[in-house]
């Protein structure tokens, strides 16, 4: 069993906390008020609450930010002649103190307990599907996806309130895999079967054994992991150009932090298949030069293209790294498998401790 967030935990205790509050200041902002009950003054406050924000897209970091979004929302709205629903909160709290506490509170609370929809950022729409794999052997990753009879897509105004990280074990588990131009999808019942098929059909088709056997370490880490479900996936095969069936590049894995959706490539560059020069009985130093130099072209070519179109920064491992793929995966790997949010991330354990 996947082990609890303690700061969810204490957030969780925090809210109902708030809620306590709420209902004991209740009767007195009725009273004031000449509201009839509990659900319809927060349906007064709540139902304003989408004409503020763009929730689809805004990222907000803490309470306090939320707060000032909707009371300046509120304010311009008034401006603008919105009319008498909106008038009616800013005159009730200049006329009643509880209710002006009960306002801040509710708005506390309600950010609070969409907080992991709210703090996060959320992919760009053109971010938000990856095709990985083999030409005939690819499959898409994507957030929210549905079929519009002949490919793929996103439903794009769900993306933002996906529950779990984005690119992450959860992620996978919740979408599965999609096969590009078919009603189908290679769904996994939990994280040993979609483990089993990420090692075994995914990177196996590449056939290359340094691969492998770093899969093979990253299963072994989610496996033993407190928390599988929220471990980034350790995409493979990622495609330059998607669905384009003219192959240019593929990434051998990718890694994307679901905080601050920054990606990092690695690619397996040995001497064998990257480096070595064939043919060349005959040719010049000079001409044997020439080709080496263009194969490295080639090769940082496609780095720097990576990087140009999907931001990706990508490590590149060659003969000497790849003696040792345990050292690599346990150095280079293990610490964006780990990824904690940003520093305005809020810790709730000690707001609850001090506050």
């Amino acid at each position: 069993m996947a082990k609890r967030d303690p700061n969810k935990t204490a957030r969780n205790r925090i809210v109902e906390s708030i809620k306590k509050e709420l209902r004991e200041l209740l009767p007195l902002v009725l009273a004031d008020t000449d509201v009839r009950d509990e659900a319809s003054l927060n349906a007064k406050i709540g139902s304003k609450t989408d004409d503020f924000f763009d929730l689809k897209h805004e990222v907000i970091h803490s309470h306090d930010e939320f707060t000032i979004k909707w009371l300046s929302g509120l304010k311009q709205a008034i401006e603008a002649g919105a009319g008498e629903s909106y008038e009616w909160i800013q005159s009730s709290a200049k006329d009643s103190a509880p209710f002006k506490k009960y306002l801040i509170l509710f708005l506390k609370r309600s950010y609070l307990k969409r907080f992991d929809e709210l703090s996060k950022n959320r992919p760009k729409v053109e971010e938000s599907e990856i095709w990985i794999g083999q030409q005939n052997a690819n499959y898409g990753l994507l957030v929210t996806p549905r079929f519009n009879g002949d490919q793929w897509e996103n439903d794009n105004s769900e993306i933002r309130a996906f529950k779990h990280g984005y690119w992450t074990i959860g992620h996978v588990l919740e979408t599965g895999l999609v096969i590009p131009g078919q009603d189908e999808i290679v769904e996994f019942k939990d994280i040993e079967q979609y483990l089993v098929f990420y090692k075994n059909v995914l990177v196996r088709n590449s056939g290359s054994p340094y691969e492998y056997e770093i899969a093979g370490l990253y299963c072994d880490f989610v496996r033993q992991s407190a928390n599988p479900l929220s471990i980034p996936l350790m995409i493979p095969e990622y495609r330059y150009l998607g669905l384009e069936p003219k192959h240019r590049y593929r990434l051998d894995f990718m890694i994307t932090n679901p905080f601050t959706l920054n990606k990092v490539g690695f690619e397996i560059s040995p001497w064998s298949t990257h480096g070595y020069l064939r043919k060349i009985k005959g040719m010049t130093q000079k001409k044997v030069n020439e080709i080496a130099a263009d194969n490295f072209s080639k090769e940082m070519k496609k780095h720097r293209a990576y990087f140009n179109k999907h931001n990706v920064y990508t490590l590149i491992y060659a003969d000497e790294a790849l003696a040792d793929c345990n050292q690599i995966f346990q150095n280079d790997i293990v610490p964006l498998l780990s990824p904690e949010r940003e520093g305005t991330q809020l810790s709730f354990m000690i707001m609850e401790e001090y506050f």
